[in-house]
């Protein structure tokens, strides 16, 4: 039996900073995640992709980001459950719970943050007849590596932020990028939608709208797929057909743990801290929901925030805990080591 303060249940941005959140406040986490590393999407799905929201970083890779993320948390030795799925959530009589993995892995702690970002998932793919054979041969659904296309002829289908930002990424690596979308408008970030227009112009990509492919050819590998333009077929030689239509989260076992479930996402309170209907289970990041929520990773930070801070007070409802800026009392790691806080001094102005 693995016991801690809290149990984390996903290991990507939102699960690895509630790491360093609790770690402020002297709890100790321990993180399970069905992945054999952590990060999550980052590391699993897009590493290489660049993130533009994270606050002092114009631009970060993901897997860069999962880096520091881990950097950072080390001073509070965090333990991990990787590679193993949890299944089930017990309630004890004394409140607190027991978290058992699909390979009979048990942790108890009084509290358990749900961080599972959008669950287990699987990318939608496009109604074209024989698609399945040319997956890995030429048809794929996640970019992890820009490199694997590099001086090859790529087009991607799809009208939103993945689409949009790998178009823009690919347009220096590839040898020849085109990007289709079945309507003239684009779902995705209006600033992602001028670069891509900004690219065309330059004759850096082509861009085909309103157009779908409609049939994959080849032989042993894709050699060219079929693109209906206003009611007109084309064939494109292409290497590489990445239809980006976005993924299918499915919650798995989470849905069965009593939790309070709309549109596919666990219902909180966030006019507090992110509790479930369940008090000690709290779920933060991608996996939530509540009005005006923004699927985005800044706002997973501030849910990990809050969340820890709930949770201090349910593990140590004695204690009344004073917020100290990190900036007057440093940072003080499980291991003894410190970051001591620079200290600053005010002038007066006489």
């Amino acid at each position: 039996m693995i016991k801690t303060d809290i149990i984390i249940i996903g290991a990507g941005p939102t699960g690895l900073f509630a790491v360093f959140e609790a770690g402020l406040l002297k709890l100790k986490c321990h993180l399970i995640d069905s992945l054999p590393q952590p990060g999550g999407q980052c590391a699993e799905i897009y590493p290489k992709k660049p993130i533009y929201d994270i606050p002092s970083q114009p631009e970060i890779m993901a897997g860069d980001l999962v880096e520091k993320l881990m950097t950072q948390i080390q001073p509070f030795q965090p333990g991990f459950t990787l590679g193993e799925t949890a299944l089930k959530i017990q309630k004890q009589a004394d409140e607190s719970f027991v978290v058992t993995t699909d390979k009979g892995t048990q942790h108890r702690a009084p509290v358990v943050a749900i961080a599972g970002g959008l669950g287990t998932f699987e990318a939608r793919k496009p109604k074209i007849v024989g698609l399945a054979q040319w997956e890995n041969k030429g048809v794929d659904y996640i970019i992890r590596d820009p490199e694997k296309y590099r001086n090859q002829k790529v087009l991607i289908a799809g009208g939103g932020d993945s689409a949009l930002d790998w178009t823009i990424v690919l347009a220096d690596i590839a040898k020849e990028v085109t990007l289709i979308h079945r309507r003239n408008e684009f779902r995705g970030a209006l600033d992602s939608v001028e670069k891509v227009q900004t690219l065309k112009d330059q004759n850096k990509i082509q861009l085909i709208t309103p157009a779908e492919v409609t049939a994959l050819n080849g032989h042993q590998e894709l050699e060219s797929v079929t693109v209906t333009h206003q009611g007109r077929p084309k064939p494109y030689t292409v290497d590489y057909f990445i239809p980006l239509f976005g993924l299918t989260p499915k919650l798995g076992p989470m849905a069965d743990w009593g939790l309070e479930i709309e549109k596919n996402a666990i219902k909180v309170d966030n006019s507090l801290d992110y509790q479930t209907n369940i008090p000690g289970i709290y779920a933060i990041g991608d996996v939530n929901t509540y009005p005006g929520k923004l699927k985005l990773i800044l706002c997973g930070f501030h849910e990990a925030t809050l969340m820890c801070q709930s949770a201090f007070k349910r593990i140590h409802p004695e204690k009344r805990n004073v917020l100290k800026y990190t900036t007057v009392s440093g940072i003080t790691g499980f291991d003894g080591s410190r970051k001591e806080a620079q200290k600053s001094t005010i002038k007066s102005i006489k």
